[in-house]
């Protein structure tokens, strides 16, 4: 079969697409056919080595695969011909993977293969941070920095399934059509001034702040958010770790929290089945996950640079087969 290898963590020019064996099932496995594979930060840290989690080289990157299974054990949760998304699995970028039964969830009625492989990571991150960790209730307020990336939008649709109002902020210009067609209210260009803006349009503060970014920003943002509000870490994408001045976590009465999708699911194994059952049912309700940007499995490697780069807006997959 086709994979892309990365053969050095020297990041996207590390990678080569070749052929290579196609992979056996061991007792009690599934063969899946890969459709289309999404294209998330986590995988251009892997191919940097900066992940937490380290694979040796050479190794196919890949976390969001949609596909169908070719070839299931008997008594298995799943058959030949099931339409399926692998979670916490790598080697997504390839025309096949094995995995584990209870790693697969069903794909959602309606849904394409690259809108599948879209809900991947970015969406099960969005609800996590937005349900499980913030806590997010219909009605409040929800801010939104990074909001033309991969978990940015995800963060914008899941957060409106909530009932929330959204306020997207952005730092990348010529955004604001996708970004309202993701369901956002209100958008704030990032840049001078951008706290006041964000003022005057909730004069009280944001009740929920929902960061994937971090870097210089960080400070501002912390003081967008109301009393009892909440501010979600995400991640870093800025390259930046802010520090967080507690007296102002103190005497505002808010809340920093840390939503560790990839983490939390470690010690929570359960946890991808279940968001992904809450997933399924906004969609069934009308929530669509959004594909922007196709690429071909040769193109990963300019895939992954334009991420690196900031020339993705939204969400990019890698169409991998019909």
């Amino acid at each position: 079969m086709q994979a892309q290898v990365l053969t050095a963590e020297t990041g996207p020019e590390g990678l080569e697409l070749t052929t290579v064996d196609d992979p056996k099932p061991a007792d009690g496995q599934v063969l899946v056919d890969i459709k289309s594979c999404g294209v998330c930060f986590p995988d251009l840290l892997m191919s940097q080595g900066k992940y937490q989690l380290r694979v040796p080289t050479p190794f196919t990157p890949g976390t969001e695969v949609a596909g169908v299974v070719r070839e299931a054990p008997a008594g298995s949760s799943v058959k030949a011909g099931d339409k399926v998304l692998v979670a916490s699995v790598v080697g997504g970028f390839a025309e096949q993977v094995v995995a584990a039964p209870e790693q697969l969830l069903p794909l959602p009625d309606g849904l394409s293969f690259e809108q599948g492989s879209a809900m991947g990571i970015n969406y099960q991150t969005a609800l996590f941070a937005l349900k499980v960790r913030a806590q997010t209730a219909p009605g409040e307020v929800v801010g939104v920095l990074g909001a033309a990336g991969g978990v940015g939008t995800a963060s914008i649709m899941v957060a409106k399934a909530m009932g929330a109002k959204v306020i997207a902020i952005v730092h990348r210009k010529g955004a604001e059509e996708l970004l309202r067609s993701a369901g956002a209210d209100e958008v704030v260009q990032l840049e001078e001034g951008w706290g006041a803006k964000l003022k005057e349009i909730e004069p009280a503060g944001v009740d929920v702040m929902i960061d994937p970014s971090g870097g210089e920003v960080f400070d501002e943002a912390l003081r967008q958010v109301a009393p009892d509000g909440r501010y979600v870490v995400i991640g870093f994408a800025a390259g930046g770790i802010p520090t967080v001045k507690l007296n102002r976590v103190l005497f505002r009465n808010i809340s920093v929290v840390g939503a560790a999708w990839g983490e939390y699911v470690r010690t929570h194994p359960d946890l991808p089945a279940l968001l992904h059952d809450e997933l399924g049912e906004m969609i069934a309700a009308g929530m669509s996950p959004q594909v922007n940007v196709t690429y071909t499995l040769d193109e990963l490697p300019k895939a992954l640079t334009d991420l690196a780069e900031g020339r993705i807006l939204g969400k990019a997959v890698v169409k991998i087969a019909d």
